[in-house]
């Protein structure tokens, strides 16, 4: 087990993620279920917008400003949506400890979606989030955990995420697999992730129908080339 407290941390997600503004509202962790269910009974959206709150304990979750950004992963994850150390049962909040492992582990899995969906040339558009964040997580930086940093097989990764996450443990800390000069965190509760959290740069992302090619960063005036990522 390691300690870890990274000032600044990215992450990259869709900028079609569910924005759940109940969050950031001044009502304690404790009643958002109470006021979620109470609100659903008006507009049937409330509970599909703010997610499964039951996979978060009250005491683990987190309210103030920027919240909703937080408490989107871990209450809307799903088992279609599997992850490295996750099987989509439950929510992890993956990180960078730089922008350049979120862009790449972001490219990696867009380009794998694209190529297996065998779409069109096209684009789609992210966000970056950077946030501070801490724990005190299991680490796979000193060698030996190859089975769970497997770049295309997770079964070993989900099966150690799922035991860790059982015993209410923070998180890992590991290489990161697509960017290995930059190391990844994955959080398993939004009380490590400290508020506010910070809506960084807009990227778009360019897939020419085989690959992802390169990348815009909104407000920049020339496309970033991307080198190319097979599924």
């Amino acid at each position: 087990m390691t300690a870890i407290d990274w000032p600044v941390s990215h992450r990259i997600v869709r900028t079609i993620y569910p924005p759940v503004w109940l969050f950031d509202d001044i009502a304690a962790p404790a009643d958002w279920d109470l006021i979620a269910s109470a609100e659903a009974k008006t507009n049937p959206r409330v509970r599909d917008q703010i997610g499964d709150l039951s996979l978060v304990p009250a005491a683990r979750r987190v309210s103030g400003p920027t919240a909703s950004l937080v408490m989107a992963p871990f209450t809307h994850a799903s088992r279609d949506r599997p992850g490295r150390f996750s099987d989509g049962s439950y929510g992890v909040w993956y990180c960078g400890d730089r922008f350049e492992v979120a862009l790449a582990e972001t490219a990696h899995h867009f380009a794998r979606f694209m190529a297996s969906t065998r779409e069109s040339p096209a684009d789609a558009q992210y966000r970056e989030l950077t946030a501070s964040v801490f724990g005190d997580l299991h680490d796979l930086r000193g060698g030996g955990f190859d089975d769970c940093l497997a770049p295309d097989d997770w079964h070993a990764g989900q099966r150690l995420g799922a035991s860790l996450w059982r015993a209410g443990g923070d998180g890992l800390v590991y290489p990161s697999v697509r960017w290995p000069d930059g190391q990844a965190a994955a959080l398993f509760w939004p009380d490590r992730v400290r508020l506010p959290v910070t809506q960084a740069r807009t990227l778009q992302y360019h897939w020419d129908g085989t690959h992802m090619t390169r990348y815009f960063v909104i407000g920049e005036d020339d496309w970033r080339a991307w080198p190319a990522v097979t599924a």
